[in-house]
């Protein structure tokens, strides 16, 4: 379509963008963000090493400004932001990014704690003596060479390196739809890998593992867990966690210090002791009086003052899991393979980089046999003149013009164009007898020379031995000791390590605060006392379930809507028995309007015959039953999984383990309970809404459920105004599923409502909580067991109109305790709210 005398070409927009977008992610692939697997150098750094070594910045010259550097290279090769060359050479200059840093800055070049480098203008530069390893024979024709932007001069395609640079410094980079992230390599283990591989082109990764081990990072640090290192080799990507070199220094006064002496390789020091400072000021982290940063030209010391009571162990731990004093690095090895990007196992790795080493040598070779044979055929002309030379002078004295001399030479002696000019050019110094004999001893040099290059080009094997021979070279100038350490045997931080399997109380209360309180914090009573004060809670608040489980153990939390979650009891915040504890809601991910209802305590998730040959029984108000493998609920989720569907108006009430063969009990407000075996409930996915397990009237509701194995257990009734009652199991008959129930207490104004069903032995101890927060803990022995049908006894005086909130099942402690009644004085002085003065 011509318009105005232009010509508009209507194009599919949909197709232009496609294309234009593809033509811009494959050049920032492949000529700015990923390495070539050769040289392992992204554009701007070979750029920025060319540059410098076109200005002869070797390492035995003087420093030049960086912003002359940078200058050159903007100039000629890299036509981007100066900014852009001037960071990717100043990362080059530092020792804590790279392994083996390529550039030798003077200056301040910025530091491990984040802070910028000083402006180019006032840094200086040159290469590293590694650098010149790199660039070595670059001058002999061994790697191609193309236009630069402007066409008006040549840059190299890639470096003619004797250091296997992608291996030993890694490297990292974003391109679009794709990434790299390498770890650098100690260059002793690498040119170890690839010397094995050269005289065993079939070794395999495994073999090649034994000898490079692990990467080896600039900062030090240690390697905690070898799977990740092992599948990064093996596959290309892999996790490799790291974690710092500590030791511990203990003060004359017995307090001692955590002293850090490496962090992990990319962690910022700064931000990583604000973020331990913040955690400290935030009471996230116990046990740390004082952080302070002692480091200094001699190395890096992290200071960090351990209180009296913590362990440092502990305190280390604790650090590692919540900050990036562990941290890991996520091997993802891709790299330009002619051109085009590829995932890289270790031995892809090695194996390009041979090829590479041997294509430069080949080329170098074939360089260096065109000038040796070019040389061979002037020192062949020169030493026929020297024979002839009376003639020569003759004929060149003859001679009009120097190119007449050459013509008459050529016709006299059958020489070359060449020849006959380098006879032309000769010095007359050159006529003696001592330099016509030097002629003949470089001749013969030069031959062998030329024998020696033909025979490497003819025979791998000795190509081969070359490469080997200079990367021997380079490990013997270069070879340094590993800085990173491997710790083998541990996968992941195992926090259980660091605490005592304790026996434990946690306590939740009706607005939902949870704690952890020692077992051997609570006395036991005897029956009809009045209790201790057990928890602060708020005059609204009372405390509502009771937990016993130890410190290694997993519990599971159900809540009145149906859903699980998971927490390990060490997790759970440690309380005396007078604090208040900690909003669940800030342990678990649980909706603002639903609450915790039931717990299960969990001995292993990992143990296969332990999930699966155990069942998670569930029961609602409503009295719907709901049985489901433990294994179904053995995979952990941060925010909690579905348990039941709950249906509308009916609430989660109780959870239980059982192994598949109990008798389930299920108990009602109204004084009523039915018994049937576990059989009769089929399981169930965890999203099923369940059966019936009790008939009850619409005003009723289920007040527990107990699953007991068949008449070997007392059955323990509560109701709300203290009075409990003891009963054999055997005197609740076995009926079907879903049916009334018998009565199971008599119930009057005198007892209230029932609040409690647990299965009980002599050996456990109670422990009742009152609505006001008190708590008493009595021995279950204490109680006879008594029939179905009768009333019961008193288990605890209540004060005005308070009444009991819960009552748990408790073990019996392990050591002696004293049995404690509570003094006359100190009731008479206890407030009418039953807090005691100093508890107030």
């Amino acid at each position: 379509m011509e318009n105005g005398g232009e010509k508009i070409i209507k194009i599919n927009i949909e197709e232009e963008m496609k294309s234009s977008y593809i033509d811009y992610s494959m050049s920032v692939i492949v000529s700015r963000a990923l390495p070539d697997v050769r040289d392992g150098l992204k554009p701007v750094h070979r750029r920025v090493l060319f540059g410098m070594d076109e200005l002869g910045l070797t390492s035995g010259k003087p420093y030049k400004k960086s912003a002359r550097i940078v200058g050159e290279v903007l100039g000629k090769y890299h036509p981007h932001g100066d900014s852009s060359v001037y960071m990717a050479m100043v990362r080059m200059a530092q020792e804590w990014s790279l392994r083996y840093p390529l550039v030798d800055g003077q200056g301040n070049f910025g530091s491990v704690d984040g802070d910028s480098p000083a402006a180019m203008r006032y840094t200086e530069a040159r290469m590293a003596k590694i650098t010149e390893d790199m660039l070595v024979d670059i001058d002999k024709d061994t790697v191609d060479m193309m236009d630069n932007f402007d066409g008006s001069l040549k840059e190299p395609t890639v470096l003619p390196t004797r250091i296997p640079y992608l291996l030993v410094n890694g490297a990292s980079g974003i391109a679009v739809g794709m990434a790299t992230n390498m770890p650098p390599h100690n260059i002793k283990d690498a040119i170890d890998a690839i010397c094995a591989y050269i005289d065993n082109n079939d070794i395999d990764i495994e073999e090649l593992i034994k000898i490079i081990k692990a990467p080896d990072f600039p900062t030090g640090g240690t390697i905690y867990g070898y799977s990740g290192v092992r599948e990064s080799y093996l596959t290309g990507r892999g996790r490799v966690v790291i974690r710092p070199k500590t030791s511990v220094e203990v003060m004359p006064n017995g307090r001692e210090k955590l002293i850090v002496h490496e962090i992990p390789y990319m962690v910022n020091k700064a931000e990583l002791i604000s973020r331990i400072a913040d955690l400290i000021n935030e009471k996230k982290i116990d046990g740390i009086s004082n952080i302070n940063d002692e480091s200094d030209r001699e190395g890096m010391r992290i200071v960090i003052d351990i209180k009296k009571d913590a362990i440092s162990n502990v305190v280390l731990n604790t650090l590692l899991k919540h900050t990036a004093l562990q941290s890991s690095f996520g091997v993802n090895n891709v790299a330009l393979v002619h051109g085009r990007p590829r995932l890289l196992n270790l031995k892809d790795i090695i194996r390009y980089f041979v090829e590479h080493r041997h294509d430069v040598v080949v080329r170098r070779t074939q360089f260096e046999l065109r000038k040796a044979e070019e040389r061979a055929h002037i020192l062949e002309g020169l030493i026929i003149a020297s024979d002839h030379i009376d003639e020569v002078i003759r004929l060149i004295r003859a001679s009009k013009t120097p190119q007449d001399a050459q013509a008459a030479l050529m016709d006299a002696f059958s020489l070359t164009d060449k020849q006959a000019a380098a006879i032309v050019a000769m010095r007359l110094g050159q006529l003696t007898g001592l330099e016509q004999d030097k002629l003949r001893a470089e001749y013969e040099d030069i031959e062998k020379l030329i024998a020696h290059l033909n025979d490497v080009l003819a025979h791998v094997e000795l190509r081969m031995e070359i490469i080997k021979n200079e990367l021997l070279a380079v490990k013997a100038q270069y070879g340094d000791d590993r800085r990173t350490d491997i710790v083998y045997a541990s996968e992941e931080f195992n926090p259980e390590d660091f605490y005592a399997d304790e026996e434990m109380v946690i306590t939740i209360s009706h607005m939902g605060y949870i704690k952890r309180t020692p077992l051997s914090e609570y006395k036991v009573q005897n029956r009809g006392g009045v209790g201790s004060k057990g928890s602060a809670t708020r005059d609204e608040d009372f405390l509502e379930h009771m937990i016993m489980a130890t410190m290694h153990n997993t519990m599971l939390f159900f809540t009145e809507k149906g859903k699980c979650f998971w927490l390990k009891v060490y997790e759970i915040p440690e309380g005396t028995k007078q604090s208040k504890g900690r909003a669940i809601q800030n342990l678990l991910n649980i909706e603002p309007d639903d609450k915790v209802k039931a717990y299960i305590n969990l001995l292993d998730l990992k143990d296969y015959d332990y999930i699966n040959s155990n069942y998670i029984v569930l029961c609602t108000k409503k009295g719907i039953i709901k049985k489901t493998t433990l294994e179904a609920y053995s995979r952990p989720r941060q925010n909690g999984v579905n348990a039941i569907t709950i249906k509308e108006g009916d609430q989660l009430l109780e959870a239980k383990l059982t192994n598949g063969e109990n008798d389930i009990m299920i108990a009602v407000k109204s004084g009523k309970a039915i018994r049937f075996p576990e059989s009769k409930v089929r399981p169930m996915g965890r999203t099923a809404s369940g059966v019936r397990g009790i008939w009850m009237d619409d005003d009723d509701e289920a007040i527990g459920m107990v699953c007991v194995e068949p008449n070997n257990a007392n059955i323990l009734v509560v109701s709300e105004n203290g009075f409990g009652k003891r009963s054999a199991i055997e005197d609740y008959r076995i009926t079907n599923r879903g049916g009334k129930g018998v009565k199971t207490i008599n119930m009057t104004e005198k007892t209230g409502n029932l609040i409690a069903l647990i299965d009980v032995t002599d050996e456990d101890n109670l422990m009742i909580i009152n609505r006001s927060g008190l708590t008493i803990r009595l021995e279950v022995s204490s109680l006879r067991v008594m029939g179905r049908n009768t009333q019961g006894v008193k288990l605890i005086n209540l004060r005005n109109e308070d009444s009991i909130a819960a009552v748990a099942k408790v073990s019996a402690a392990k050591e002696e305790e004293n049995s404690e009644v509570v003094a006359e004085e100190e009731r008479g002085e206890a407030e009418p709210n039953g807090q005691s003065e100093e508890n107030v």
